[in-house]
């Protein structure tokens, strides 16, 4: 061969690939793959560093938003009744304000009597609470701790914050003012005013038996049962039948048919004896639960073929026996 067919033969042996190659390529992937974790914990350290920062310099967050404090669980015999006392509503425990807002509309609202309720405002006209607001305003509530008036379906359910809820309404000059009576000016000429809302809330909150999730729960239970009962009708069925050596299926078993085999014939004459099984059986019972197939007798009737294997069985033990 000459030289230049020799140093075409040797290029050729460089540009194959061999298995040192491929090797490589795994280390490189493996070098990228290191690299990405590093870049990925150098990101969380940035991340991390400005809410270190934070904590140490004791920055306070927006009082907007700071989240509302919670009281323990209250024991609901020891609720404060005087409305210039007691706390928020949603400063309660989320799952024990349902039962808490029930508590406060049996108590009724806070409607303390005095003989003579004290003066407030201007020292030339000073006025005072009257009485005979509470039988205007059945919602009314009067507080003797900081002499003002309170809503308690606007405290339990309002998410507006008003003078009703939160601090007291004291100015008493308004109240007699005719149609711009603050009192009238609170309920609001519409019926979904905040405070016919609340009003409404309230009323809902007492009338439970109307609550979706309780007719849910009635019906399922009544569903339970109904289809417990209609269970029962077809083991009784199938127990009588067995211990009888009685055939369970008859030649014609539509509804033209007089005689639809025993084993519907048996269950239509439990029916007939007892109105609660006549109510969910047969006709009566939902189509994707009849409980009458023949399939469903043939799992019955192997339950209690195996219920009678295994009493022999215990009887027997590890006793000899024989088969005759």
């Amino acid at each position: 061969c000459s030289k230049i067919e020799i140093v075409q033969v040797k290029l050729k042996m460089s540009k194959m690939k061999t298995i040192h190659s491929f090797f490589k390529r795994k280390e490189r992937i493996y070098d990228e793959q290191n690299s990405a974790s590093d870049s990925l914990s150098n990101v969380q350290n940035i991340i991390e560093q400005p809410v270190t920062q934070f904590v140490e310099q004791d920055i306070q967050p927006p009082a907007s938003k700071i989240a509302r404090t919670e009281i323990d669980q209250v024991n609901i015999d020891t609720l404060m009744r005087d409305p210039g006392k007691r706390p928020q509503i949603w400063n309660y425990p989320i799952n024990q304000q349902d039962e808490i807002r029930r508590a406060y509309i049996k108590f009724g609202p806070y409607q303390f009597i005095m003989d003579e309720y004290p003066l407030s405002g201007l020292e030339s006209h000073p006025r005072r609470f009257k009485a005979h607001w509470f039988k205007s305003f059945s919602w009314l509530e009067y507080s003797p701790e900081v002499d003002a008036a309170f809503c308690l379906p606007c405290y339990l359910f309002s998410r507006k914050s008003s003078p009703f809820t939160s601090g007291g309404f004291r100015n008493w000059k308004k109240v007699n003012n005719g149609k711009d009576c603050a009192f009238l000016s609170h309920v609001g000429k519409s019926l979904n005013s905040p405070h016919n809302i609340a009003v409404k809330s309230c009323k809902d909150l007492l009338n439970q038996l109307c609550h979706i999730d309780k007719v849910l729960a009635k019906q399922s239970s009544q569903q339970v049962l109904s289809n417990r009962l209609r269970l029962k009708a077809s083991i009784d069925t199938v127990k009588w039948l067995t211990f009888q050596a009685c055939a369970f299926r008859g030649h014609d078993e539509s509804h033209e048919s007089q005689n639809r085999g025993n084993f519907l014939e048996m269950l239509k004459l439990l029916a007939s004896y007892n109105k609660e099984v006549d109510a969910v059986v047969l006709d009566n019972a939902p189509q994707n639960a009849i409980y009458t197939s023949p399939s469903i007798q043939k799992e019955i009737l192997h339950v209690f073929a195996r219920k009678v294997q295994n009493e022999i069985r215990n009887e027997i033990g590890n006793a000899k026996f024989c088969l005759i």
